[in-house]
């Protein structure tokens, strides 16, 4: 593998080691590359790699594919995106704004919040939510799973009356939304590889323990398929979002606390799209060795 030049870059702490493939061709085995670099300890230290490609699409200025720690490649990254956006903007790829991005999850649009050149937050068009449960996908039963009973054992420390129910929300990639009395006592160690690959999710999933504090503000912790515990999930907000409404618990506005910092969500009802409002922050760049 030849010398590649990366740049480290966070979205509230949920960190990705980016390549710009305009400039250098995709890495031939990007799987393998990303178990490497996302090594705390013998690597960069990341919860995973993302690929800034020229797009493939006639109206995209750039495509986004990405790849959790462990290799796998997901559909969407919802701090990851906001990241490209900055990495396309500030490093002269694109000057487009609003910017169109090349996703797993299809063609989104990126509202860029500039200063002094420079990217500060990006505002993104999500999508609409995918709420059937084949396509999710899942095998619980039903044509949408909302505040359903899961599989496991009854369960305490935190837990509502020591049940467990989620609700299943897919952003292009999958997420299981589980409310709480109080998040920081949840086991999310024990919970979160559990809940991931219960059989009832063909695509493993990713699961999210969220307590609300008012119908405009929740509390998420986060545990990522394929990286584990992340300091935040764009995507995964978005989910919340979505099930706080399917659920009545919150209104389509919200305020979103993850350990890495606030997200802006709205769940518009005019046109069903989750909106997502977010800092993009570099971190350094650098040049992998190779092997």
């Amino acid at each position: 593998m030849a010398a590649l030049r990366f740049i480290k870059m966070h979205g509230l702490g949920n960190d990705y080691v980016y390549v710009d493939c305009f400039s250098q061709a995709e890495p031939a085995d990007p799987a393998a590359l990303a178990r490497a670099v996302s090594d705390r300890h013998f690597g960069i230290g990341s919860d995973g790699l993302i690929l800034v490609c020229r797009p493939t699409h006639p109206q995209a200025d750039a495509r986004m594919r990405m790849f959790n720690a462990d290799g796998s490649e997901a559909e969407m990254c919802g701090n990851g995106i906001r990241c490209v956006a900055k990495l396309v903007h500030d490093y002269g790829l694109s000057s487009a704004n609003p910017l169109r991005m090349e996703t797993g999850r299809g063609l989104l649009t990126l509202q860029l919040n500039v200063r002094d050149g420079k990217v500060e937050s990006v505002r993104v068009d999500m999508g609409e939510p995918i709420l059937e449960a084949d396509r999710i996908p899942t095998t619980l039963p039903g044509p949408r799973v909302i505040d359903m009973p899961l599989p496991l054992a009854a369960l305490e420390d935190g837990l509502a009356g020591g049940e467990l129910r989620g609700t299943c929300v897919s952003m292009g990639n999958p997420h299981l939304v589980v409310y709480v009395r109080d998040v920081a006592a949840v086991p999310l160690d024990k919970l979160g590889p559990v809940l991931e690959n219960l059989s009832v999710f063909p695509r493993r999933i990713n699961v999210h323990f969220v307590q609300v504090l008012s119908p405009h503000e929740v509390v998420l912790r986060t545990w990522e398929r394929g990286s584990g515990i992340t300091l935040a999930c764009g995507t995964g907000a978005c989910a919340v979002a979505v099930a706080g409404v399917l659920t009545g618990r919150t209104e389509r506005e919200l305020l979103a606390h993850l350990p890495g910092g606030d997200l802006q969500l709205e769940w518009s009802e005019k046109d069903q799209h989750v909106y997502m409002t977010g800092p993009a922050t570099e971190v350094f760049h650098g040049v992998w060795p190779g092997a």
